[in-house]
């Protein structure tokens, strides 16, 4: 079974991050307004970034630490600039903070 982990851009331009095993079904969920929470009232909702994993633990870690970035990181990992990914990862360790 494969575990996805994803990234919403919501109307009002914040991002979401997700878990799921089925992606299709949560988008269309996410796009109807039918999970309540973050996006409900933030449609229409655009997926921007997917990943699948083979364990559910592997999944579950990668979407806490996605939650836990910044904006600027996720944007980085968004648009695949994995210098400047790893950029923002040292300035935090450097600085304890994201940039």
């Amino acid at each position: 079974m494969a575990y996805y982990v994803y990234i919403l851009r919501c109307a009002d331009g914040s991002y979401y991050a997700g878990l799921t095993e089925d992606l299709e079904i949560r988008l269309a969920q996410h796009q109807m307004g039918e999970l309540p929470g973050y996006t409900q009232n933030k449609r229409p909702v655009q997926l921007v970034f997917s990943d699948e994993f083979l364990s559910m633990d592997d999944a579950i870690n990668r979407e806490r630490q996605i939650k836990g970035w910044s904006r600027s990181k996720k944007e980085a990992l968004i648009a695949g600039d994995w210098g400047r990914l790893s950029e923002l990862s040292q300035s935090r360790e450097g600085k304890n903070q994201d940039s």
